[in-house]
């Protein structure tokens, strides 16, 4: 067996390769060695060649513009550092704001030199100094805020989270104006080194909460935090379980509403969503646009919600189970109907109910993956055209269309996706239940899915609640809402502050 060897040109010097090493020039060009990106340059301090300094910058992270009017003009002008005796007391006279630059930081290590440079500072090194003195000069192109593309706003704000962390945290501080609204930040993803911030109101908020946030976000061990299932799978407390445990938004307004509530938010750099915990069942049955109707209608639409639920979940299997074991069930009349409907069909039950369930998610997953024009063609061709062929043809019965039909509209009025597809697999290992043992497989299946809910946990909090957990106390806060006038932001299920 052959064993592939570096190149002794291209193997890694560990001597070299020391981020805890002072601050100099050289090493900071080391690191960056075959970086096409890395600009360096030679500049005079205050004009003066007696004083030298290395400035050091990654093309494509800084404005070069910035770079240009704002630190190396004033770091040439003899009016602001040509007083300075030597480089030491440069470096002292950029700290204390003669550089036109905002942020100003001081480093010591070639470690924090190189953290600052990949977050769009640029670092000057003086010469006979093993310190570097950074500026922040970030570059500007970043997608602006717009409207949210996912989650349809009715009557809500139209700005949405982007994957530049610092403008979400603004959009959140505009909404919660709040001096005790907190900012944790934390360093996660050992190799893209992203940014992860906590935000929840002190004083307010759990405390054992949002330490246990932070334990857990500052513990993330991934190699970089670039989608979201690094975030969620590395914090949640079940992992296994395909139900949402950690609630995401790309809403602003919804992300600001559950910091009221008293949950904790969590927002990452590079990823255009909020996150929320706890996660509990019944906050992926609520929508923001329940704050903005009348509470009756709010009221009506939150317990349509829970009723397309059942019926998105149970009603394929539970046609399944009476279709195979319990005509005795259905009126006189409907199972005739049926049996005209099932005659010229040669498959059995069984076999329709999971065919058109797997043609139901193959058209779904056709129109998410292509274009939006394609995919809306995509849709309608298959829904329509292909639909009423199979069942002309006698391929398929006309009720197993309608039931799986109406199953598939029900699953869209779930306002989380994550939830929707957690109900679609359950939805499945309900249907093989019910054709392996009847009706008494269904039931044995929704024991086991209750059973499976109610011994979640989302960061402490049972995930049933307040079905489990609260003791039923705010049983009728899950399904209705309650009118503006006596209803607190606060979430009592969560332990919060006055």
């Amino acid at each position: 067996m052959v064993k592939h060897r570096f190149s002794e040109k291209y193997r890694p010097n560990k001597e070299t390769d020391n981020l805890k090493e002072p601050v100099s020039a050289d090493g900071i060009a080391q690191i960056f060695s075959q970086c096409g990106d890395l600009e360096r340059r030679r500049i005079r301090l205050g004009g003066d060649s007696a004083h030298m300094a290395e400035l050091f910058f990654i093309d494509g992270l800084v404005t070069a513009a910035d770079v240009g009017e704002l630190v190396v003009r004033p770091l040439t002008s003899s009016e602001r550092l040509g007083t300075a005796a030597d480089n030491a007391q440069a470096a002292e006279m950029m700290l204390q704001g003669l550089v036109y630059a905002c942020t100003a930081r001081r480093r010591e290590t070639i470690s924090d030199t190189v953290q600052d440079m990949l977050r769009g500072f640029c670092a000057v090194v003086p010469d006979g100094c093993q310190i570097a003195v950074t500026f922040e000069v970030k570059s500007k192109d970043n997608r602006s805020v717009g409207q949210p593309n996912e989650e349809k706003v009715i009557k809500g704000s139209k700005d949405a989270f982007v994957e530049t962390m610092r403008t979400n945290t603004g959009l959140a501080r505009r909404k919660i104006r709040d001096p005790h609204l907190k900012v944790k930040q934390f360093t996660i993803g050992e190799k893209t080194g992203s940014t992860a911030a906590v935000i929840y109101i002190e004083g307010f908020t759990n405390t054992g909460l949002v330490d246990e946030v932070c334990r857990r976000v500052s513990s993330i061990k991934a190699q970089g935090a670039l989608t979201s299932s690094v975030i969620e799978e590395n914090i949640v407390d079940n992992p296994r379980t395909p139900f949402p445990q950690l609630i995401n938004t790309e809403r602003v307004d919804k992300f600001c509403m559950n910091i009221l509530e008293g949950r904790v938010g969590i927002i990452v750099d590079g990823i255009p969503l909020g996150y929320l915990a706890p996660g509990t069942f019944t906050q992926f049955l609520k929508v923001p646009e329940d704050h903005s109707e009348h509470f009756l209608i709010a009221s009506a639409l939150t317990l349509l919600r829970y009723f397309s639920l059942t019926l998105t979940l149970l009603l394929p299997a539970f046609y399944v189970a009476i279709a195979m074991y319990h005509q005795e069930m259905l009126p006189t009349r409907l199972m005739q109907s049926m049996i005209e409907a099932k005659q010229a069909v040669p498959f059995p039950t069984a076999v329709e109910v999971v065919m058109m369930l797997v043609a139901f998610e193959l058209l779904q997953e056709a129109g998410l993956r292509l274009p939006n024009p394609v995919g809306q063609t995509v849709s309608i061709i298959g829904a329509l055209i292909v639909g009423q062929s199979a069942v002309e043809a006698r391929v398929v019965s006309p009720v197993v269309v309608v039931v799986i039909a109406l199953a598939g509209i029900s699953g869209y009025t779930m306002p989380s996706q994550d939830m929707g597809s957690a109900l679609r697999i359950c939805r499945f290992l309900l249907v093989l239940s019910a054709i392996a043992l009847g009706m008494f497989g269904l039931a044995i299946g929704c024991t086991l899915l209750i059973y499976h809910l109610a011994s979640l946990n989302s960061f402490g909090v049972p995930y049933m609640t307040p079905f489990a957990g609260a003791q039923g106390r705010f049983f009728a806060r899950a399904l209705f809402r309650i009118s503006m006038r006596k209803k607190e932001a606060r979430d009592p299920t969560l332990g919060t502050g006055k």
